[in-house]
């Protein structure tokens, strides 16, 4: 395996690590064994895919405050999320390309895209334990 994409791996590992130590986040697999999300409340709020499929892992986020909607957009590879997606903030990041954010800024922009999603009791639990 490349450097870059056991890098992405890591990252990747990171992220899914972070995203499920938020409060009440669930980890599903609603499109089969390569399609995993994280969701609060029933809601997605990271789209996580696999780290072990064919192509490096990547991940989609909703970024509704437009600054970071905009960071995102200038990560290498980055895209509107398809399927409509898009349209609502979702931006899709893939992990494996040279220059992909860090695992800091992912997990920053998945703790953004939880507190759009959540409801006010599941963002003042994450206020009150201070990430």
């Amino acid at each position: 395996m490349k450097a870059v994409a056991k890098e992405a791996v890591r990252k990747w590992e990171q992220v899914r690590e972070f995203a499920l130590g938020l409060p009440e986040a669930v980890e599903e697999h609603p499109w089969g064994p390569e399609s995993g999300v994280v969701k609060i409340n029933k809601k997605i709020f990271v789209f996580l895919g696999t780290a072990d499929g064919p192509e490096p892992p990547g991940l989609s986020v909703k970024l509704v405050d437009e600054a970071l909607h905009g960071h995102a957009l200038t990560a290498p590879g980055a895209a509107p999320t398809g399927y409509g997606l898009g349209r609502s903030g979702w931006v899709t990041v893939p992990l494996g390309e040279r220059g992909a954010p860090s695992a800091e800024m992912l997990c920053e922009w998945v703790e953004e895209s939880y507190r759009t999603v959540a409801l006010k009791r599941h963002v003042k639990l994450l206020d009150e334990r201070g990430v």
